[in-house]
């Protein structure tokens, strides 16, 4: 296996700067947040601590030419803002400027997964051995990553995602939207919820491009080819796509029968917050004889939300007061949003700093047993 751990690299200045601020501070207890709370989030601690907040961003995508050319992948005019092909010097500079540590990079949408049979199962064994052999090792202790896995055959999609945990050093895998028109939920996945639970690794939910029959319902018709393509995607349509497939898993029984099995969700829970009393109002009551808890139950026991792309104090709010502190983690969604400004947006929240380390990285080390950073 590639040791990739970031406890093993001592090149880690902003890391040795933040434990000797927080040793010198000694620890100073801040306030908690429950998951009730409702109210203004209190004051973090002395000026000048959080320039030594330690960041891991974890919904960090790459992509390479090859990967865009098998899936006809193109972007509007401007977008991504940053080069998504660069895994070297040019990301590391950007990392640093934003005073970002870590990244734990995932293959851009939609990875290996729509690749068919044995061109799909090939292209992800190589697509994770280079990010293992050739982008962790350039920058030690500078990148993790998340698998690409070919889930249009699960089998071999949940023998990689052992390949790539146990082989590569991987913290998981990411999944794109639906595949071939069924989400985890189906039973074709079995396989592959089952071994993430065994390896006890997460399954990172990520958006999928809407089939052309979603499309042609409803997203096309606007007159405009790319206005109908965001709203499909990050401007509408994606967050919606991923909250369903969340809540088909709960309602179909897969955390039943894979209770340990943990899920992460990007962009503020993809709306999931906002309806968390409402689908557990309704959802609860019809699924009483169907499901061993109630439907909220499990987004306690089995979800993560992260805080990618969508940078506001009230969001963040809303996320902390159904999640409560112990289940948010920190994500830019580079290179379609500035790392700056999502670190710079996060250092300036007005939080507890106990809670801020929760969020900037303490959380995804106990998800991910990785550091202590």
């Amino acid at each position: 296996m590639i040791d990739i751990d970031a406890r093993s690299q001592p090149g880690l200045e902003t890391a040795r700067r933040a434990m000797s601020r927080r040793e010198f501070l000694g620890g100073a207890a801040a306030f908690g947040i429950t998951a009730a709370a409702t109210t203004a989030l209190p004051a973090s601690t002395a000026a000048g601590e959080e320039e030594d907040l330690f960041l891991l961003g974890l919904e960090e995508h790459f992509a390479t030419a090859e990967l865009r050319r098998l899936n006809g992948i193109q972007f509007p005019q401007g977008t991504p803002r940053f080069d998504i092909n660069d895994v070297a010097a040019g990301r590391i500079a950007d990392m640093d400027a934003a005073g970002i540590d870590i990244q734990v990079l995932s293959a851009l949408t939609p990875g290996a997964q729509n690749l068919p049979g044995a061109e799909g199962v090939a292209y992800a064994r190589r697509l994770n051995s280079w990010v293992a052999h050739e982008v962790i090792p350039a920058y030690p202790g500078r990148f993790r990553a998340f698998a690409t896995l070919p889930l249009s055959e699960p089998q071999a999609a949940a023998d990689e995602l052992e390949y790539a945990v146990r082989e590569l050093g991987f913290l998981g895998c990411m999944t794109y939207g639906a595949i071939d028109g069924k989400f985890l939920d189906h039973a074709d996945f079995v396989p592959v919820l089952a071994r993430a639970e065994t390896l006890d690794v997460p399954i990172y939910i990520h958006p999928n491009w809407a089939s052309p029959q979603v499309m042609d319902i409803y997203y096309n018709g606007l007159g405009n080819e790319w206005v109908s393509r965001v709203l499909s995607g990050a401007g509408y349509g994606w967050h919606q796509e991923v909250a369903l497939q969340c809540l088909r898993m709960i309602a179909s029984g897969v955390f039943d029968r894979f209770p340990r099995l943990q899920i992460i969700v990007g962009h503020m829970g993809e709306g999931l917050p906002f309806f968390y009393w409402r689908f557990g109002d309704d959802l609860a009551r019809i699924t009483a004889d169907t499901l061993e808890k109630p439907v909220q139950q499990y987004f306690h026991d089995n979800f993560w939300i992260t805080t990618s792309a969508f940078f506001r104090d009230e969001l963040l709010r809303l996320v902390l007061s159904v999640m409560g502190e112990d289940r948010v983690m920190f994500a830019v969604d580079y290179p379609f949003v500035s790392n700056k400004v999502g670190a710079d947006w996060f250092r300036a929240v007005d939080l507890p700093w106990n809670v801020k380390e929760k969020i900037a990285h303490k959380n995804a080390e106990r998800l991910l047993r990785i550091g202590p950073f």
